[in-house]
């Protein structure tokens, strides 16, 4: 069958308090498993937390003692991958017998990560992608991935693969995933911009691909009262009002945007939709030109240190699995 079920939920994080996000995920997805849904998509740095209006005590050329607080505070709220917080996400990936794209906050020794998951209905981590370019004031708090970790996933479903927020932007990226066949294109983000609806929409057409954007919906509510963000302590303030949103392969909104609250917003769609829509632009395809452009991919994992003994050897593959 081409035709799916698929959702994006718009929900905000418990920034710094991992075990009730995953509470609240668990609730979330009970709720988009009651709604038949094949594939659900949650945003950017759900588990983990985007800790927006934080200045984590910086300067140009200079850190102070309060930055390095909240560095390991968020430290702390990030997850190992895989471990038992993907393993408790796997279970609700199980529970729902679908497939579960989310964002999080992935702890790599002292490094930390703005990283895609991806689980298969059996629940089984299916593998990562780490977001290559964080943007802005992000570098100060995240390592970059590498191009070990850009897969897409040959599933029932269809082709699966995600690239986080302003990595969008990024053409290379796009073509990659183009040329890998991807049809299920996960846009994990806390970008709340009107302008990103353009982006999305362009990228569905561009690629004839069907684009699942999903944005958080936080408040200061959702923060600690130890919170020193710039935009305030009034609980009622909105740090991040959603926006998420689904696209098909023309480049028309199927589903969504909707903003400043939580929502679970689901599309029935047909694979055979992007076959329909390559028919006259296939820009990996018929539309590329290669005597003209290529493109290179180096999909090696970038270790800083490696170790010839089995028992420190630890890579991922060129498909985003963990070994």
């Amino acid at each position: 069958m081409s035709q799916r079920r698929v959702a994006v939920i718009q929900a905000g994080t418990s920034l710094f308090d991992t075990p009730r996000t995953l509470d609240r995920m668990e609730a979330h997805c009970e709720a988009a498993a009651a709604q038949g849904v094949g594939l659900a998509v949650f945003p950017e740095a759900y588990v983990g937390g985007y800790p927006k209006g934080l200045s984590f005590g910086a300067v140009l050329g200079s850190r102070f003692p309060e930055g390095r607080e909240d560095y390991l505070r968020y430290w702390k709220s990030a997850i190992d991958v895989p471990g038992k917080e993907t393993a408790r996400i796997g279970s609700f990936a199980a529970k729902m017998k679908a497939h579960l794209v989310v964002g999080v906050i992935e702890r790599d020794g002292a490094t930390l990560y703005c990283t895609a998951l991806f689980f298969g209905p059996d629940g089984a981590l299916l593998g990562k992608h780490r977001k290559l370019m964080p943007t802005g004031t992000e570098r100060l708090v995240w390592g970059q991935g590498d191009g070990s970790t850009i897969p897409v996933f040959e599933t029932d479903i269809g082709r699966i693969g995600a690239a986080i927020c302003w990595e969008n932007y990024m053409p290379d990226l796009r073509q990659s995933m183009y040329a890998r066949g991807i049809n299920l294109w996960c846009a994990p983000t806390v970008d709340e911009r009107d302008i990103w609806q353009a982006s999305m929409r362009h990228i569905a057409y561009e690629g004839r691909t069907f684009v699942l954007s999903a944005c958080q919906y936080m408040t200061r509510a959702d923060a600690p009262e130890n919170y020193t963000c710039h935009q305030g302590n009034n609980p009622e303030t909105v740090l991040i009002r959603g926006g998420s949103v689904i696209v098909n392969p023309l480049g028309e909104i199927i589903a969504g945007p909707i903003y400043d609250r939580e929502a679970i917003i689901t599309a029935d769609i047909d694979l055979d939709d992007v076959i329909r829509g390559k028919y006259d632009l296939d820009v990996s395809g018929h539309y590329a030109r290669p005597d003209i452009f290529s493109l290179k991919v180096n999909n090696v994992c970038q270790n800083p240190v490696s170790f010839t003994d089995v028992e420190h050897d630890t890579s991922v593959s060129s498909s985003g699995k963990i070994e």
